[in-house]
């Protein structure tokens, strides 16, 4: 190291005659108080030094930070970039370029641009971004094929679902400043999701409930994957799921439990679709569905299980109560009550709870994503006891919890 890039170091913690505003952010006394505020003031230091020009540019030079500063800079583009990739990802499953690929293989890509319809200018500007991406990949003789992650699009129907579904989303947060004072007004998401916004949803026709209805069955399998995986439904004679769309979760449960039996509860138009949908699964003599309003209407009795899949990050907390009260009257005593859906946290997942679902719910109008201690004194409130979280390998995906009802 030179003199003059000592002489830096040490300017970093020694005050010159005319610091810059870069050093005075970095040098700025910490506000005092008692042991309690030590975290507090740690993080203010470590914000006014990475708030420094002087320090980033240090960091990105010195051997041993240069990795972790090349990565959060990195991280801040891809933050600020994200919404262009989203837009690359939702063009690729729009053209069907993806499933063209996987039933095709590679492709030149003269070839792939009248595949898609596009200009082939155009195609190799997608296509060189989507690479970027690793939604797609050059291969060695020049073709363009499947990359990792678009590999991974097309083996989950469910990702590609929302993706086109996000148009509506992004479409609504075109002024999110807007949307979070409530002064946004109608919204598409709040339009696509009816029973969001109407006083008595059992009366939705089956053409109202039918977009919102398939698109959660086309994703509902990996949320009802990492449930059925993560709790012990063998333990259980009757599993009622309330809210249960077209059956896509009691669907994968019937194959994975053979012995269990199993009902279903939705608004009636929806619970009318779940029954079409067992039966083309020869599953009607197994599965029952049952209609009605989970928050006015008393739920069927029997079983000694009951799920509520994706369901409680729809509703605020007053909804909320009222449905586990409906559930607690509708289990015996020893009865178990299952949640599983995404959650706030402060982990890896906290982006999906926190940042996606808590705009998404924001766009359809009611609704919030909760941690699992929020969750937990929901359910002690309304009774239960013995509350347990339950390891799921997606956590972004979804947090199971269970609850037991140990008197009546």
């Amino acid at each position: 190291m030179g003199v003059r890039s000592r002489r830096q170091s040490r300017g970093t913690r020694k005050v010159t005659a005319s610091p810059s505003s870069d050093d005075r952010l970095a040098r700025a006394p910490v506000d005092g108080g008692g042991p309690d505020r030590l975290r507090d003031r740690v993080a203010d230091w470590r914000n006014r030094l990475l708030a420094s020009a002087r320090f980033q540019r240090w960091a990105a030079g010195f051997p041993l930070t240069r990795p972790i500063a090349r990565r959060q800079a990195h991280g801040l583009f891809d933050l600020t970039a994200g919404f262009v990739y989203a837009q690359v990802l939702y063009c690729c499953v729009r053209l069907r370029l993806l499933d063209t690929l996987w039933h095709a293989g590679p492709q030149p890509l003269a070839t792939l641009a009248d595949r898609v319809s596009l200009p082939l200018d155009a195609a190799d500007r997608l296509v060189r971004a989507a690479t970027s991406l690793k939604l797609l990949e050059t291969r060695a003789d020049g073709r363009i094929g499947l990359g990792p992650k678009g590999a991974v699009v097309v083996g989950s129907p469910g990702i590609a679902a929302m993706v086109e579904h996000h148009a509506m989303l992004y479409a609504d947060l075109a002024d999110p400043i807007a949307l979070l004072r409530g002064q946004r007004g109608p919204t598409r998401l709040g339009a696509y999701w009816p029973y969001a916004n109407t006083e008595d949803p059992r009366e939705l026709s089956e053409d109202s409930v039918g977009g919102y209805s398939q698109l959660m069955a086309q994703s509902q399998p990996l949320v009802a994957a990492e449930a059925l995986e993560a709790y012990p439904f063998h333990k259980h004679r009757r599993l009622l799921d309330v809210g249960g769309g077209d059956g896509a979760f009691l669907t994968a449960a019937a194959e994975a439990l053979p012995e269990l039996e199993l009902m279903l509860f939705d608004l009636p138009a929806v619970a009318e679709r779940a029954r079409r949908q067992f039966a083309a699964a020869s599953l009607g003599d197994r599965i029952t569905a049952h209609g009605g309003d989970f928050f006015a209407d008393p739920l069927p009795g029997g079983a000694d299980a009951i799920s509520l899949v994706r369901i409680l990050h729809d509703h605020d907390d007053a909804r909320v109560a009222r449905l586990l009260a409906n559930v607690y009257s509708a289990l015996p005593v020893g009865g178990t009550v299952v949640v599983a859906e995404p959650m706030a946290s402060d982990d890896s997942a906290a982006p999906v709870g926190d940042a996606y679902f808590g705009f998404y719910l924001l766009a359809m109008g009611r609704g919030r994503a909760r941690t699992p201690a929020e969750q937990r004194s929901l359910l002690e409130s309304a009774g239960f006891s013995r509350v347990r979280a339950w390891r799921t390998r997606q956590p972004f995906l979804a947090r199971v919890m269970s609850a037991r009802k140990d008197t009546a």
